[in-house]
């Protein structure tokens, strides 16, 4: 589960000047938020909401959660759920949240044409990302779901739901505060964003996508994001390294056993659920030149920021340039 690229603008950033423009409160020097924040999956999370909600009074519950879906799906736990399926030789008894997970990894493979492979994990650890370990046939065909099963067809077939989990955690993170009776926050996982309600200031919330072009700093593009919408990015400057002439990221192709290439630096999904918006940010990074053909035919909404060399072209799908500041 790695950091994608989004920033959340909340905090210092919320005093620029077009936040002062449209604020409907004194602007008194108080800060109108209040965040908790911590580590989960090797990454950072963060909670904002309006000042005065005592959001301090969630920490517990939220770790809870992200330990128990890390318990669950990570490939870096030999006990985790996803880990006993992979070494087992057919079958696996698991939570019912991880067969959720990975019945939609199934489905976005089928929707995408394979772009999303949840076994490409053996081929993730041989570029350098990864640990899971078995066949690298990226025959995702041969993965089946039960209620509370996952089933391979033959031995040595594994699952890699990295792609994916981060998203559900965001979304256990937002039902979890919902149920809670918290109206109003803004939760950054790892750099994927959802939100519920408003801003303080009385809008909707805003997000920026960072600029995917190594060395070069700041935000390609700024975004709102309504009550009830997730956006996930997924690109070639987070988790990569240079080798020789290239730069070799962590979303694998699964049709060239290598990392993407291509002039496709990131790709940005909007959905009402995170899990989908992470699944599909992979999937269509993964794609490469074919990603916004694929997003058309599943009405995706997505922000295609393509490396021009000195500028950045932009595509997008889906209805995505309605949430473009």
């Amino acid at each position: 589960m790695t950091r994608r690229q989004i920033i959340a603008l909340t905090g210092a950033a919320l005093w620029s000047g077009a936040a002062r423009a449209e604020a409907p409160v004194p602007l008194t020097g108080a800060n109108p938020v209040e965040t908790i924040e911590g580590r989960a999956f090797a990454s950072h999370w963060r909670i904002t909401t309006p000042a005065g909600t005592r959001i301090a009074r969630h920490r517990a519950g939220i770790e809870r959660l992200l330990a128990r879906v890390d318990r669950e799906m990570s490939p870096w736990r030999d006990d985790s759920d996803l880990s006993r399926f992979n070494a087992a030789p057919q079958e696996c008894a698991v939570s019912p949240d991880v067969a959720r997970v990975a019945r939609a990894a199934l489905g976005l493979a089928q929707s995408s044409g394979g772009a999303f492979d949840p076994t490409v994990g053996p081929l993730v650890a041989r570029w350098g990302f990864g640990r899971i370990s078995g066949l690298e046939t990226g025959r995702w065909q041969g993965l089946a779901v039960g209620d509370d099963r996952l089933h391979k067809d033959q031995p040595g077939l594994t699952m890699d739901l990295c792609g994916i989990a981060k998203g559900r955690a965001l979304d256990l993170m937002a039902q979890h505060l919902l149920t809670a009776g918290a109206t109003d926050f803004l939760i950054d996982l790892g750099g994927e964003l959802k939100s519920a309600g408003l801003h303080p200031l009385g809008r909707d919330w805003r997000v920026a996508v960072e600029d995917p072009r190594i060395g070069q700093e700041g935000a390609a593009a700024a975004l709102v994001l309504p009550s009830g919408l997730a956006v996930a990015t997924s690109g070639l400057r987070a988790q990569s390294y240079d080798f020789g002439a290239h730069r070799y990221g962590h979303i694998i192709d699964p049709k060239s056993a290598r990392p993407a290439q291509g002039r496709i630096a990131s790709v940005s999904v909007l959905s009402g659920t995170a899990m989908m918006a992470d699944g599909w940010a992979t999937a269509l990074l993964a794609a490469g030149e074919a990603g916004p053909k694929i997003a058309r035919a599943n009405s995706i909404a997505a922000l295609f920021l393509l490396n021009n060399g000195a500028a950045l072209d932009v595509i997008t799908t889906g209805g995505f340039d309605r949430y473009v500041m």
